[in-house]
């Protein structure tokens, strides 16, 4: 929300899930805190331009006639804005904790900018919503474990998947909260149930380094445990799980890579928002994201 405040890009929809971020202090208060947040804030522009990079290429190959599968979605807005867009595939599922689902349908229930896009797309029989889980014929969310993949199936099928239409899966550091063979269980499982898919990964890469151990030690000693850090040791260990998993395609690059393809007039743009002449560290960070997709394609899409 900080990011959209500032300008990096523009979503009206996250203020309806996300308070306002605090007052910032003055730059010259706190520099490193600062430098900290601006490569952060620009790691974020470069992850949302080129994961909807991607969406947008997958959505016009199928002209819309597909559905997306967010996979640990939180409080992500695509689906309205997507809809702002005209791109709304045939459904648009999002996946995550009942806990998580639980506070996303309040907020979407008490806020009439949220409810009403959805109402505006629903059509047919009477739109399903409890605490846990809404169902409308273009949008749903399902409270579930992706470490249970056929549980997952069996909720996605509740409320509608079609497995037969082109797929799109997302999941945005979501995997490297499981297991290896967790996270490979779901990545096989999607490969195996849709003829004509797609999944992006965004995660951490290069880890085996000593930038990445420090990224791991800071984690921890914040209680977080990147439980499936192990296939984040390089661009070519993200890869080989995807097609390890059965993919038959693969591609990932680095978040610096990523940053150097965006348009330069925006890049230029964002970069005048906070000018902070350090990219060093800026540029240690990009290289320790990437950017993985793979896809299986009976279609010759």
């Amino acid at each position: 929300r900080f990011a959209v405040s500032v300008g990096y890009w523009k979503d009206p929809y996250i203020q309806y899930f996300v308070r306002q971020a605090k007052e910032r202090k003055a730059p010259e208060i706190n520099r490193g805190k600062l430098e900290w947040e601006w490569e952060h804030l620009t790691g974020y522009y470069a992850r949302v331009h080129g994961v909807s990079y991607l969406i947008k290429a997958f959505l016009e190959k199928t002209e819309c006639n597909c559905q997306i599968v967010n996979l640990g979605a939180g409080m992500d807005t695509l689906f309205w804005r997507l809809k702002d867009e005209n791109l709304l595939p045939r459904k648009y599922f999002e996946v995550d904790f009942p806990m998580i689902v639980a506070r996303k349908i309040h907020n979407i229930k008490s806020k009439p900018p949220l409810s009403k896009p959805i109402m505006e797309s629903h059509s047919g029989d009477s739109l399903l919503i409890d605490s846990h889980s809404l169902d409308s014929s273009r949008y749903s969310i399902v409270g579930a474990d992706l470490r249970f993949s056929s549980d997952l199936e069996e909720k996605l099928k509740k409320h509608s998947l079609d497995i037969h239409l082109p797929t799109l899966l997302v999941a945005e550091c979501v995997l490297v909260y499981m297991t290896p063979q967790q996270s490979a269980n779901l990545l096989k499982w999607a490969a195996s149930t849709f003829p004509v898919a797609m999944v992006i990964n965004y995660e951490q890469v290069n880890m085996r380094d000593r930038f990445g151990q420090i990224m791991i030690e800071n984690l921890q000693r914040r209680q977080c445990n990147l439980a499936g850090v192990e296939p984040c040791s390089s661009l070519d260990s993200q890869r080989e799980r995807l097609l390890l998993s059965g993919w038959e395609n693969a591609r990932a690059i680095d978040m610096m890579k990523v940053y150097s393809f965006l348009p330069q007039a925006d890049v230029k743009r964002i970069e005048a928002l906070e000018f902070l002449d350090e990219k060093e560290l800026f540029e240690q960070l990009m290289q320790h994201y990437c950017i993985c997709w793979a896809s299986k394609d009976s279609r010759n899409l």
